[in-house]
């Protein structure tokens, strides 16, 4: 008994199966990441002489963002002051120097170690806080900044930065002393270092000892194997 044509189409069709299969073994997977370093050049370039909001108005430079593009510690401030809008460098004042301090003393990390940058990349007029609109606008960057380093623990820096990452969190006394997390990683908020430029006595005193148990949680977060 002779096989019939629809058989033979069967067979056909089986042959051509196993074929492009064999095929896809050639195939390229899903598209790798980008190494940090390339992916910040991008976000970089898409900042690259901004309009979107009227921070861009009165600013000298866009202050991006400074440090190890893969690094494991990643700082956030609120945004660039008058030193920072000249120099284009994120911290670069006497907070910058007392966050230097804070880094190295604290946190067991070289400046360079350790990747820093700002909610808004432009400094807002007489170094006022940013407005929720100017924060909306500029908060897509910082997301994408955030993906491209990947650090272990992410530093917020005063409670601008807490409450743009964490709307409804009323500033920086409510959420300090506990571990939050974006984007699965785990963030550690403590005091703005020019909060800490403007107190005295015991108050800075006191000061000092928070933000040194903010950075051994920090620290003890680091520590954990990966």
């Amino acid at each position: 008994m002779t096989a019939g044509p629809d058989a033979d189409l069967r067979a056909q069709l089986a042959a051509r199966l196993r074929l492009l299969q064999g095929f896809t073994d050639f195939l390229p997977g899903p598209p790798l990441p980008s190494p940090p370093a390339e992916a910040l050049e991008a976000i970089s370039a898409d900042l690259d002489g901004c309009t979107r909001c009227r921070l861009s108005e009165k600013r000298k430079t866009i202050v991006f963002g400074v440090g190890r593009p893969d690094a494991d510690l990643m700082f956030i401030g609120e945004g660039p002051g008058r030193d920072e809008d000249r120099q284009g460098e994120p911290f670069v004042g006497r907070a910058g120097r007392l966050l230097n301090e804070m880094i190295e003393k604290c946190f067991q990390r070289r400046r360079a170690d350790v990747y820093i940058t700002n909610i808004v990349k432009c400094r807002p007029p007489g170094n006022r806080n940013p407005e929720a609109d100017e924060v909306a606008t500029c908060l897509p960057f910082l997301k994408r900044q955030i993906a491209s380093v990947r650090p272990r623990v992410i530093c917020l820096l005063g409670s601008v930065a807490v409450k743009a990452l964490f709307p409804g969190v009323r500033g920086i006394g409510a959420a300090r002393g506990a571990v939050w997390e974006f984007a699965g990683i785990p963030v550690v908020p403590t005091f703005h270092p020019a909060y800490l430029l403007r107190a005295e006595g015991e108050r800075l005193q006191q000061l000092k000892r928070e933000v040194l148990d903010d950075a051994r949680t920090a620290l003890e977060i680091l520590g954990r194997p990966q």
